[in-house]
């Protein structure tokens, strides 16, 4: 078959004919050129070949031969058509054009049933008196060689064709699959894969397997891995991991610290008593806000109220000893209180991630006590404290690197996605032992962190300040003026700050009063004893300090 201009082959095309293998042979572009086609460029060039699947009208351009005035018309146009007068170089048979129709006309799709390559004239009363051309334009559906989907190309593109279809019955369209399809895809697992397009994006992790990802790369895919996931950050060194569920270190809880009320109300979980130790004096804004003191013991029991008026109920214990605890008062504290708390807990018990996750609600701190005996070198090991923020689940795809057959690693393709190309080379069995421990880039550590369930919810109204000015709420003359505080990312509602190696805690005292207040040596005069005070630190105040440094087994 001669080259025809591809608007000259799929007007003339029997759709019942298809599919149908075109190459392309020449255009304007000789050399190839990039079109823009389905809203991204596509590369045709000379001896490129098309497998034509499907035609579809999308309008017919319709031209009024005297003046030239161009009127598109949809698909659905109901006008009827007559041949127009035989004169001039449109001259047509009349027989052929009425064969298909009866006298009184012919609807446009019967029209361009007849198409014979060139634009016939017509008449057609709904649209004028003068002889019209018509200029079908159609969208082809097409594969291509090493393209995921289906190209949709307008047939008035500008190249030339020719029609190969018998010749090229062999000819496999190879169509490239993103790993994300491989998901659903497990009976096509184990396989060989190579790397068409490296991952979009920036990185997500820090592992150099990543930056080997490069088109023409050559993989070993051994199939999907169900194991779950843990968020994990080191506060200490701002470093970021996600741990696989199959990771054999050892725990052991570190006790949580607060800065806020709100805190702790994220904290407390239904039917698990929260246990807390104040570690800083505080005092709200409004007098009904009875202040907090460095030692007061304290359990958060659940909010109270709605709306703005939403606060902690917490108990405040009276005693240290056991049959004291239930001694003590209510508390009702606003959730924009700031102050020093850390959790009361001395579990010294080492645990499995597995375990630890079952048993602790998440985000908890831990430390690694003993590390991952199947790692040369443990990162997560030689840091003192260890945030799990949460548990995830996604699937991952077991791969290793042809060259390196032994050291595998997991790739999720829904965070890190890209388009290989698979082959029928056999996989060795059975898959390597996988990487439990990978560091997560900082940005990507908190584009996790803010796809956490709550991690948006926006922060309590802060109440209004006193009334008063020029005075402090205790009456005692005006504030000094504060500092500026930055604002630093809200993370999430569950976010606890980080964990300090121990709390600063107050020396030892002697006397016996707690409350009694005391001049400082050498004062003389009682307008000295006023000016200066000193808060003593009675027993009951020293088990507490016992109590608090009991509290860090490490």
């Amino acid at each position: 078959m001669e080259p025809l201009s591809f608007q000259e082959y799929i007007c003339s095309l029997d759709p019942t004919t298809l599919p149908r293998i075109l190459r392309i042979c020449s255009g304007v572009y000789f050399q190839g050129s990039v079109y823009e086609i389905s809203g991204s460029e596509c590369c045709l060039s000379t001896g490129d070949l098309l497998k034509v699947m499907a035609v579809a009208l999308q309008k017919v351009v319709c031209e009024d031969i005297v003046t030239g005035q161009i009127t598109e018309l949809p698909p659905t146009f109901k006008g009827l058509f007559q041949p127009a007068p035989a004169t001039g170089p449109h001259a047509t048979p009349r027989g052929p054009f009425l064969k298909g129709g009866s006298e009184r006309g012919l609807t446009l799709h019967q029209v361009l049933g007849w198409w014979d390559r060139q634009p016939q004239p017509l008449l057609c009363s709904s649209i004028g008196p003068r002889a019209l051309l018509l200029h079908p334009v159609y969208e082809v559906h097409a594969a291509m060689h090493l393209r995921r989907e289906v190209v949709k190309i307008p047939s008035t593109l500008e190249v030339d064709v020719e029609d190969v279809t018998e010749e090229a019955q062999h000819v496999h369209f190879v169509r490239p699959l993103l790993l994300s399809e491989l998901l659903g895809m497990e009976e096509a697992l184990p396989t060989q894969a190579e790397v068409l397009e490296a991952p979009a994006g920036p990185a997500i992790f820090k592992s150099a397997w990543v930056r080997q990802l490069q088109r023409g790369q050559r993989l070993q895919l051994h199939g999907r891995s169900h194991t779950w996931r843990v968020l994990a950050s080191a506060p200490s060194s701002g470093r970021h991991f996600l741990l696989s569920g199959s990771y054999q270190g050892r725990f052991r809880r570190r006790p949580r610290r607060f800065t806020a009320v709100q805190e702790l109300a994220a904290a407390v979980q239904p039917g698990q008593r929260l246990r807390l130790v104040v570690t800083q004096d505080c005092k709200g804004w409004d007098d009904d806000v009875l202040p907090l003191g460095v030692g007061d013991r304290l359990e958060a029991r659940g909010l109270r109220g709605n709306g703005a008026s939403v606060r902690l109920l917490c108990h405040r214990y009276s005693g240290e000893e056991e049959e004291e605890e239930e001694e003590g008062e209510e508390l009702l504290l606003p959730l924009d209180l700031q102050g020093g708390f850390v959790e009361e807990t001395c579990d010294s018990k080492k645990y499995g991630l597995a375990e630890l996750v079952e048993r602790q609600a998440l985000p908890c701190e831990v430390r690694v006590v003993a590390p991952e005996p199947g790692l040369e070198r443990d990162a997560l090991g030689s840091l003192p404290a260890l945030r799990l923020e949460a548990r995830l689940e996604q699937p991952f795809v077991v791969g290793s690197f042809c060259e390196e057959p032994g050291e595998a690693f997991e790739i999720p393709p829904r965070w890190m996605d890209f388009s290989v190309l698979l082959s029928e080379s056999p996989v060795p069995a059975p898959a390597p032992s996988t990487r439990r421990v990978e560091e997560l880039t900082e940005a990507f550590y908190y584009q996790l962190l803010a796809q956490l369930p709550g991690s948006l919810a926006p922060p309590p109204p802060r109440p209004p300040k006193p009334a008063q000015a020029g005075k402090s709420p205790e009456g005692r003359g005006p504030r000094s003026p504060r500092a500026p505080v930055p604002k630093s990312p809200r993370l999430s509602p569950h976010s606890a700050p980080l964990l300090p190696s121990r709390l600063a805690l107050p020396g030892p005292s002697t006397p016996k009063q707690r409350g009694r207040r005391r001049p400082p040596r050498g004062a003389g005069t009682e307008s000295d004893s006023d000016e200066h005070d000193y808060e003593t630190v009675d027993d009951n105040m020293q088990k507490t300090i016992h109590k608090m440094q009991a509290i860090y087994p490490f």
